[in-house]
């Protein structure tokens, strides 16, 4: 509802800032009414710079309103830059700034020519306006996900909360939920103890950049899979590391190459997925965990488990980190996926030395992690909703990745391997994936070829396509005409 244009005039005619009347069954509150008012007139050049605005006591009595009230709404003015206060003398107009727009664009994505289709151009663009959802974005639609769920334990963490919102949570988080997600993974045969083998973290992202860059120096060789998750191979390249592939299998690493490669470089990690690969969607067998874990000791290496979307994967996942109770594995998961992507909340679980190792440099790096995030997934998963709610979005997953698979056979993209869960389609597509990427990034498709998921950006026709895309008409028809265009050209 907007303020009728009567008061506006009264106050510019009579050249002062009164002459504001409260309406009683406005949908605003008296607070958002007098912001609404004074907030028109100084935009609307009403009232100039400098200008005096009434006292709070004048305001309220004129008005017929609570002192509260005008101070409120003095204060929200004020917030926005549009009246300051002068001790002593009261509140005045301030000198509006004109700022100067963002040149961000908001169209299609922009990739000039002979710029590289690489993991930065990809994560630019992911988080661009109306790009969340598109081809390329590893995120499901917030309506797949619980809104209510979460607001119930927002409300419930806002009404139990004391003092603890006003300081630092604990280096290595907040305890109940560390000691929460401690009984999830003992009773998966993981033997994480809250207090000495678990930290939470702010996403798997950061759980894992804290772990390499505590382990790993310039110069040093780390092993990732091949196809393997992009951000990662961005992240090691940038610290000076030598990043070296291990081809990936349905059941897992192919572990002849791991053998080889070890031996020929002594490597300090291999980062990997187990429960759900990422691009491919398959699991890990227990006979190559149980040899990996045999090549990790021969050669001594860590071996760093991505955990991230295992639960996508019903059941209990062959786990490293249960195989190996923690010995030379660190396990890092979180909540993103499933609950939502600003949920910025993950825990790292390892040995107690390098659990201590680890909280050092997090406190180095950013002090603790935000306690509020990490009391509402307590209060999700204490209440026992988690369970429930990703046994549901499990299955709209799963119904959603036979769709895009049957649609993606119809356009020619066939998957090597079936997934077995997740919520990626890695399809060859039958031409140059990063080719059509380009053409589909000029309208407005971020797609992610093939070439960002091998860490020797190895260019090829496989794709990663995100299985919501199914239920996103445009998206799917701009692919399929693209498929046409230029398959074969």
């Amino acid at each position: 509802m907007t303020l009728t244009l009567d008061s506006a005039n009264q106050a510019s005619s009579s050249g002062a800032a009164g002459h504001w009347r409260p309406l009683r069954s406005s949908d605003l509150s008296l607070v958002e009414q007098l912001v609404a008012h004074y907030g028109g007139l100084i935009r609307n050049h009403g009232l100039r710079a400098g200008a005096r605005l009434p006292s709070v006591r004048a305001l309220a009595e004129e008005a017929g309103v609570s002192r509260d009230t005008v101070v409120q709404a003095y204060d929200r003015l004020a917030a926005q830059g549009l009246i300051h206060s002068r001790r002593g003398a009261g509140f005045f107009v301030s000198a509006l700034r004109t700022a100067q727009l963002s040149t961000q664009p908001s169209g299609p994505a922009v990739l000039e020519q002979g710029t590289a289709f690489d993991t930065a151009f990809l994560l630019r663009n992911m988080f661009r306006e109306g790009m969340e959802h598109s081809g390329g974005a590893g995120m499901l639609p917030p309506e797949w996900l619980d809104r209510d769920m979460l607001a119930s334990a927002l409300r419930a963490v806002g009404r139990s909360t004391g003092v603890s919102l006003l300081t630092y949570g604990a280096p290595q988080g907040y305890a109940p939920l560390r000691q929460q997600i401690a009984s999830v993974l003992q009773s998966q045969d993981v033997p994480a103890h809250p207090e000495s083998n678990l930290m939470t973290v702010a996403g798997v992202t950061q759980g894992l950049d804290l772990i390499v860059r505590s382990f790993v120096q310039a110069g040093d060789t780390v092993l990732v899979e091949d196809p393997g998750w992009f951000l990662i191979f961005g992240l090691l390249t940038a610290l000076g590391v030598n990043v070296v592939g291990v081809p990936r299998l349905p059941g897992g690493p192919d572990v002849e190459a791991l053998e080889r490669l070890a031996r020929q470089h002594s490597p300090r990690l291999f980062i990997l997925n187990t429960a759900v690969h990422n691009p491919t969607g398959q699991t890990l067998s227990a006979g190559t965990a149980h040899e990996m874990l045999r090549i990790a000791e021969r050669h001594d290496f860590l071996l760093v488990e991505d955990d991230t979307y295992s639960d996508f994967l019903p059941g209990t996942p062959v786990r490293l980190a249960a195989l190996d109770r923690l010995q030379r594995v660190l396990l890092v998961g979180g909540y993103s996926k499933t609950l939502a992507a600003s949920l910025r909340v993950g825990y790292v679980a390892a040995q107690a030395d390098l659990i201590r190792r680890l909280t050092d440099l997090k406190l180095l790096g950013g002090l603790t992690t935000a306690l509020p995030g990490e009391q509402v997934v307590h209060r999700v998963l204490a209440d026992g909703q988690y369970r429930k709610h990703v046994e549901r979005l499990r299955e709209r997953v799963d119904r959603a990745r036979g769709r895009c698979l049957r649609m993606l056979e119809g356009m020619g993209c066939r998957a090597p391997h079936e997934p077995q869960a997740g919520m990626f389609a890695w399809v060859d597509c039958g031409m140059d994936s990063e080719v059509l990427a380009r053409h589909a990034a000029a309208q407005g498709l971020l797609l992610a070829p093939g070439l960002l998921f091998s860490p020797r950006q190895a260019a090829g026709s496989m794709l990663r396509i995100p299985v919501p895309m199914v239920d996103q008409p445009q998206a799917c028809k701009m692919l399929g005409h693209l498929l046409q265009r230029h398959r074969g050209g």
